[in-house]
């Protein structure tokens, strides 16, 4: 069997490991939804004790969303700290240190009802959020880094599945049978610590990342030791040259830092898609289902809207599989395309099937097969490929600061849909999921022109792509210049 394409129990403990991380931003993003109304009556009953007097409903909703929307905060500053940890510390330790955050956080938001503070439980979700914004940058990265180039794509797809079954799990344990009760929420909201602990134990099992230890710490005979242990052969010529060609290519391509990044005309396009693809995930609409699926299934009709939720969750987990298993023969940029177009068509039936409501009885019907369908196009392109994407656009020397910037994106993005959802859809009513239909055909058009296929390509391969396009955008630079960029080996 090919060794490039073989998976090893090595590269599937490193594999499953790290996916842990993504588990966990799943598990937090799904979490707060199904015990809402038992946090704020706790807000409300914290608020009577301390100051003897009802809370008014404007501050119990400021509360309640600060509560909420901290944890994109969060997300927002972790992600932009991803190089400053993996340049020093490695991928692998660094998913071990920010291990700490997640105990933190779990301790703050377990206690809260205890010590009648919603302070303690806003705090634990900055924290949990910290969290999560520096895995979504470990993560991809490391998956990426550890996988053969054949496998990357189906590997990268591991952290949406991480991703998508936190969700699920989030869900399933935030019904009021298992955790989600008055008594049981603030061990529903510290559950985080259990997969941190499974972490903590495993992943000094695994070794560091053969990129990391050949490209930034200089050790080839270590690299060539564990990359034989991952890919589960002696003979690793083929993936050391790769790795030696990007190596060289990074002598000449000096550290890149996130200014440097911004500012260069030669990273200008792999950035731009870079975060395009990041936007195109959050502002695709995907999480104004998840954030508010529950009431949009009660304002479709459905009875018991908390199991059609979870019916979603399970849908989103079965099409992230599809995807693991499509991603390498039909291409990334394939992929994207048919997932924007299938949720543009999924977001127009769902306008319709909830603004004929009224006058229809079966159109509730139509909405939920519409959101089962958005959900399930969303896994097929928009949801695993941005995340993997990015890693692959860059070579090593840019690669930290472009993923803490498309982290930066893809969180801020979050934030806003988040925290404005819900004021726009007060003002749009049932058309509201247009805007997404807009959005998404915009996306699919960037796709269509800009966006490369990676597919089966190294990463030396993919960014001498770009470099040669700057390079033609470039001309007027001078030849020292580009040569500090890394791009001379393609002029």
């Amino acid at each position: 069997m090919d060794s490039g394409k073989q998976i090893t129990f090595p590269l599937l403990m490193c594999v499953g490991t790290a996916v842990i991380g993504s588990l966990q931003f799943g598990y937090n993003t799904g979490v707060i939804n199904a015990p809402q109304k038992i946090i704020e009556q706790f807000i409300n009953d914290t608020w009577k004790e301390r100051y003897n007097e009802e809370i008014t409903k404007g501050s119990q909703t400021a509360i309640w969303s600060v509560a909420v929307a901290i944890f994109s905060v969060g997300g927002i500053l972790g992600s932009f700290s991803v190089g400053l940890f993996v340049n020093r510390f490695g991928r692998k330790n660094s998913m071990l240190i920010v291990n700490v955050l997640a105990f933190i956080a779990a301790a703050l938001m377990g206690f809260s009802k205890m010590a009648a503070s919603w302070e303690m439980l806003i705090i634990g979700r900055f924290v949990v959020g910290l969290y999560s914004g520096l895995s979504t940058g470990f993560v991809p990265m490391y998956v990426g880094e550890v996988s053969p180039t054949a496998l990357r794509g189906a590997m990268g797809t591991l952290h949406q599945l991480g991703i998508v079954v936190g969700i699920l799990i989030a869900q399933v344990f935030g019904l009021d049978i298992i955790m989600g009760s008055e008594h049981l929420w603030p061990l529903l909201l510290s559950f985080t610590f259990l997969p941190a602990v499974i972490q903590c134990v495993l992943l000094p099992m695994c070794p560091e990342s053969p990129r990391f230890l050949l490209i930034n710490r200089n050790e080839e005979n270590k690299a060539k030791t564990v990359l034989k242990k991952l890919r589960g052969c002696s003979d690793v010529s083929a993936d050391m040259q790769e790795m030696k060609e990007e190596s060289r290519q990074m002598m000449r391509e000096k550290k890149v830092t996130i200014k440097e990044l911004v500012t260069s005309p030669l990273y200008r396009q792999p950035l731009i898609v870079a975060i395009v693809l990041q936007l195109s995930q959050q502002l695709s609409g995907i999480n104004a289902v998840f954030y508010y699926s529950t009431k949009i299934f009660e304002t479709a009709g459905v009875e018991q809207p908390v199991y059609a939720t979870i019916g979603a969750g399970v849908v989103n987990t079965a099409f992230t599989v599809v995807s693991l298993f499509i991603v390498e023969r039909a291409g990334r940029r394939s992929l994207h395309m048919v997932g924007l177009l299938g949720m543009a068509g999924s977001a127009v039936l769902m306008t319709v099937a909830v603004a004929l409501l009224d006058q229809v009885t079966w159109m509730s019907y139509l909405s939920i097969v519409a959101i089962f369908a958005f959900v399930a196009f969303f896994e097929i392109g928009p949801g695993p490929i941005p995340w993997f994407i990015v890693a692959e656009l860059f070579s090593q020397g840019p690669r930290p600061s472009a993923i803490a910037l498309a982290g930066l994106s893809n969180w801020t993005a979050n934030f806003i849909v988040g925290m404005s959802f819900q004021y726009v859809q007060d003002i749009c009513g049932p058309y509201v999921f247009i805007i997404f239909t807009v959005l998404l055909l915009l996306f699919f058009i960037f796709t269509y022109f800009k966006v490369p296929e990676t597919k089966g390509r190294t990463f030396d391969e993919i960014s001498a792509g770009f470099r040669r396009t700057a390079a033609m955008d470039v001309e007027k630079h001078s030849p020292e210049e580009l040569n500090s960029l890394g791009a001379d080996s393609q002029l």
